[in-house]
């Protein structure tokens, strides 16, 4: 990122922490205010974005981008399939044979955390 994007970024998020409307006036103005010199295209893209997105949302899922990738390598798997079930089914048998060796682990400490 950019210095541009990122005091952008926290001048809309000050603002509407601040409950005022996002503006690309008033986000040139916060970044006047904290001698931070940007582009002047900037603040009207942040600006049209916060008209259009709400920012509670786009803060609360802010890393929920995870599920893109497994369907990304889903379609580039070949057609064929019997061969793409039979890669999937040691990758879930894997997982949990990993997860009951923590579990193991975990117990063979004596203790818990809520002991």
């Amino acid at each position: 990122m950019s210095v541009g994007e990122i005091a952008c970024t926290y001048a809309a998020l000050i603002l509407h922490d601040d409950g005022i409307p996002v503006t690309a006036d008033k986000i040139a103005t916060l970044l006047k205010a904290a001698n931070v010199t940007v582009e002047s295209y900037w603040p009207s893209l942040f600006a049209k974005l916060c008209e259009k997105r709400n920012i509670d949302d786009l803060i609360m899922n802010v890393g929920s981008g995870g599920g893109a990738a497994a369907g990304a390598v889903a379609a580039a798997a070949p057609t064929g399939g019997a061969s793409v079930g039979a890669a999937a089914a040691p990758a879930t048998e894997e997982s949990k044979e990993e997860e009951s060796k923590e579990e193991e682990s975990d117990e063979d400490l004596g203790f818990s955390l809520f002991d």
